[in-house]
């Protein structure tokens, strides 16, 4: 027995943010001294990294659990079931409703609350509750859905993840340029026969390597000094990464016991262009093998980064044909993967 998906959804921002929105941007180090390059060439740095040629932010009207609400109705929708069936409501988030100018973030009640009272849900023995596991959060409440399906306590479970980092950036930070706002959602359910989640890991580093994302002070010494915003070591997250995931990828690929040849699609989690090529040609490498062509599909150029949305919104994308250049058919063998702060990571194998 496992689960499988049988729903997907996704809510994508219509405000579309190009790299000349932050032309005007005073950009700081971290001790307050002003950048000496242009912003344009900041950005085209930016390009060149991450990929990020734009990416989306939510309407000023609107918060995180809107945008989740949104996602989570579509998969419904996908999915064609009652809403009053489900066992449990998981939503992945890091910093909660944070209105636009707001400087406070609001998580009671919880997110998952608000979006069972905005599907009109009667049925109180349907559990809401939230997760926060930084950008791995969606894996990890699809993770902790599957346990509980196996357990047999639950049959129907909807998973979101869903943020608005743009409003806990430092408009100082040129690292701001990174993060975008959108929601995905999936359904999963009990099943008998052979698709679904094969096998799944997690891990937390937290020894030396917890505060490589945080929260911080802005760059900019005349702000208040009590108002924190979203940081990041680049670097060290990036070396990290590059030593970490490929070697989670591979212990959770090599549980499923498929063969490397048999993997047809790693959709991971999109924070930075190269270092997802990189992730994705160093774990190939510990199997002797070359990264195969449209194996890895991406949407970090358009949609930026996401956190906990990116992968459910992109597994929509592609299962809704959005992306001509990459499908998943039925019996496709696809790996997951994320990391983030925490440092967390986590890899699901599934068969579609």
């Amino acid at each position: 027995m496992t689960s499988k998906i049988i729903g997907v959804g996704n809510y994508i921002p219509s405000q579309t943010i190009t790299n000349l929105f932050f032309d005007k941007h005073h950009f700081l180090d971290e001790n307050g001294q002003s950048l000496k390059q242009d912003n344009t060439t900041i950005a085209n740095k930016l390009r060149e990294i991450t990929g990020i040629e734009e990416r989306r932010y939510a309407q000023k009207d609107q918060v995180t659990s809107d945008l989740g609400f949104y996602a989570a109705q579509a998969a419904i929708e996908n999915s064609g079931i009652d809403p009053e069936t489900l066992d449990y409501i998981i939503f992945a988030h890091n910093f909660g409703d944070v209105r636009f100018g707001a400087i406070q973030s609001d998580t009671v009640p919880s997110l998952a609350s608000r979006i069972k009272h905005h599907l009109k849900i009667k049925n109180n023995f349907c559990v809401a509750y939230d997760v926060l596991f930084g950008c791995p959060g969606w894996i990890e409440g699809t993770i902790q859905a599957n346990a509980f399906i196996k357990s047999g306590i639950a049959k129907r479970c909807l998973i979101v993840g869903a943020e608005t980092l743009s409003r806990v950036v430092d408009i100082h930070d040129r690292d701001s340029m990174i993060y975008s706002d959108g929601a995905g959602a999936v359904i999963l359910e009990i099943s008998n026969d052979e698709k679904g989640i094969k096998s799944h890991l997690s891990a937390s580093f937290t020894l030396k390597e917890k505060d490589y994302l945080y929260f911080g002070k802005s760059y900019n010494a005349d702000n208040c000094p009590d108002i924190r915003f979203i940081k990041m070591d680049g670097r060290k997250i990036y070396e990290f990464a590059l030593l970490n995931v490929p070697g989670a990828m591979k212990k959770c690929f090599d549980d499923s016991g498929y063969s490397i040849n048999q993997l047809n699609k790693i959709i991971i989690h999109q924070a930075n262009e190269k270092m997802d090529e990189a992730i994705v040609k160093r774990f190939y490498q510990l199997y002797d093998a070359t990264v195969p062509e449209n194996i890895m599909p991406m949407v970090i150029h358009k949609l930026g980064n996401s956190s906990v949305a990116t992968i459910p919104s992109l597994l929509t994308m592609i299962l809704k044909g959005e992306l001509p250049e990459h499908r998943i058919q039925e019996g496709d063998i696809v790996l997951f993967a994320s990391v983030g702060a925490g440092m967390n990571v986590n890899a699901i194998v599934y068969q579609f």
